[in-house]
């Protein structure tokens, strides 16, 4: 997916906004108005890179400058690697610099370790979850995307999950099943024992989510199901387990530690006159 044009500017808005203010202080003091330059941008680490469109979006707003292209979402830069990534005024390059950089960061974070866990395990779809920063789940969702994963319902309003709580209130799996059927739409739902699968799978559930089970379980509930339902893995799902995971034979993933816990990749900005 990628996140809407407006969903993206508001989002640069708001981090200049907060970045920039009334003006980038330092830069006006020192730096020329019509001195241009070129912006390189230096990988330090090996990643994939996402939220170029947020970098272009940047220097768009900031006015001056422009990103000639040459880098684009997916792009795997090694450490030490050097790319032109802005050129033009060099006062927009300096006070855009930063947002910028914290956009590709992050961004290209989540794209990298995304990519981590479906070279882990690469027949089993690896999918997001709602755990997103508040404000960037569109720009995350895509960076997901970009890494080689499958997102997820997007919000509370695009797909029912019947989770824990919800069959707590509902008082059954059975009681939560036939109060969301009223909606019309594909219900899935949480099962944390084998109990709970055959109560979805008697009532006709169309995905199931097997939330932190053993694998031994998860292999037990996928050998019931029979291909009865779509199985999706949830719940501490690491690097170092994933493939055992997805041995298990479920059909998806889900690791809200790509968004949540993605260490931002190191890159650098190396800014020239010319």
């Amino acid at each position: 997916m990628k996140p809407d044009p407006a969903v993206v500017e508001e989002a640069v808005r708001r981090a200049l906004a907060e970045d920039v203010g009334s003006g980038d202080v330092t830069t006006d003091s020192i730096v020329e108005v019509h001195g241009a330059g070129i912006g390189i941008l230096e990988a330090r680490q090996d990643c994939v890179i996402a939220g170029v469109n947020a970098a272009r979006e940047t220097f768009r707003q900031i006015g001056g400058c422009d990103l000639p292209g040459d880098l684009a979402d997916g792009d795997r830069l090694k450490d030490g690697d050097r790319v032109p990534l802005v050129i033009g005024s060099l006062r927009s390059i300096l006070t855009g610099e930063r947002v910028a950089l914290n956009f590709l960061q992050r961004l290209s974070g989540i794209a990298t370790l995304t990519r981590r866990f479906a070279d882990a395990a690469p027949n089993t779809q690896i999918r997001d979850t709602r755990k997103t920063t508040p404000g960037m789940r569109a720009l995350e969702k895509a960076a997901v995307a970009v890494g080689g994963g499958v997102n997820h319902r997007f919000g509370l309003y695009d797909a029912i999950l019947i989770k824990d709580n919800h069959i707590a209130v509902a008082g059954s799996v059975k009681e939560a099943m036939v109060r969301a059927r009223r909606s019309g739409m594909t219900v899935q739902v949480e099962c944390d024992t084998i109990g709970h699968v055959r109560e979805a799978l008697a009532e006709g559930v169309e995905a199931i989510l097997l939330d932190n089970m053993t694998p031994e379980e998860m292999r037990e509930a996928v050998a019931i199901i029979d291909c009865a339902a779509f199985v999706e893995a949830s719940g501490g799902i690491t690097l170092d387990t994933v493939a055992a995971v997805a041995a298990t034979g479920v059909d998806a993933i889900s690791v809200g530690a790509l968004t949540h816990s993605a260490p931002a990749i190191d890159l650098s900005l190396d800014v020239r006159p010319e």
